[in-house]
């Protein structure tokens, strides 16, 4: 079983992240991948990497084998809506849109359709990604397994069960924006203190990438861990403190909390168009 030509539906930032990874892990030949995206611009940015182009939907559909959803969720209805005609029994159909559910994506496409809902996140691109998938009921043996493969080799992949994939977007998908905010803030802060930006933001990444790798590799729990750098008495027990009374912990779970039920609205909106 192969997953032969992949399409991706949407040639903006998520296609060419993953498009990106894959080519730089030697996972995919450029020649088998084709896009569609109404935005050329987009086109080119897939184009220039030499993947194949496709003038329209119904085109890249007699071309792919497995089809990525790589559309806002906004526009997800109209766009299946547009392929459903075109879709055939041997075609493997992955959405990445956020908070649309498999029985949706499923009762969309004709019968037996096989799907896969799937929430990637962007560090991807550099194969340090976090993705978190689920199977629809008409996938074949074996489906899972091969889009397992073909994504762990840009980060980590796992397979679980649908109602944990909003709550896991929110965590790592929308986890890097967070991450990146933390290094700006962190860096503005040794700027304050006195030190040069360039220096203040590559110190700040990189206490983070260190921290991250720690965390995934040494076994410890983050509080353990954390517990290890505050020594009695000293400079970062003090600086946790500042961290509670301003609610560091508080805003990043609200944050989270935010981003899950952003991604349940949407899908309650996807249903209400469709009625």
């Amino acid at each position: 079983m192969s997953l032969g030509t992949i399409g991706f539906i949407g040639a903006g930032k998520i296609a060419q992240t993953i498009t990106k990874g894959l080519l730089a892990a030697n996972a995919v030949a450029a020649e088998r991948i084709v896009a569609s995206d109404p935005a050329s611009h987009n086109l080119k940015v897939l184009s220039d990497l030499g993947t194949q182009t496709a003038t329209n939907n119904e085109q890249l559909l007699q071309i792919a084998d497995t089809i990525f959803l790589a559309t806002k969720p906004n526009i997800v209805g109209r766009v299946l809506k547009e392929i459903s005609p075109h879709i055939k029994k041997d075609h493997l159909v992955i959405s990445l849109a956020a908070g649309i559910t498999l029985d949706y994506l499923q009762n969309s496409l004709p019968d037996e359709t096989r799907v896969i809902r799937a929430m990637p996140n962007t560090p991807s691109i550099i194969m340090e990604g976090a993705t978190i998938f689920s199977v629809g009921r008409n996938v074949q043996e074996g489906d899972g397994k091969m889009f397992q493969s073909l994504i762990s080799q840009l980060g980590i992949c796992l397979e679980g069960d649908e109602t944990l994939i909003d709550a896991a977007m929110s965590v790592s998908g929308c986890g890097p924006a967070y991450a990146y905010v933390a290094i700006d803030a962190l860096a503005d802060g040794g700027v304050k203190m006195g030190l040069p930006r360039d220096v203040a933001i590559k110190l700040s990444a990189q206490a983070l990438l260190g921290s991250s790798k720690m965390v995934l590799t040494g076994g410890k729990h983050p509080s353990q861990l954390k517990d290890e750098v505050c020594s009695p008495a000293g400079t970062t027990i003090d600086a946790i403190h500042e961290l509670e009374k301003g609610g560091f912990r508080r805003c990043l779970i609200e944050a989270v909390e935010a981003a899950c039920l952003k991604a349940r609205r949407l899908n309650a909106m996807q249903l209400y168009d469709k009625k």
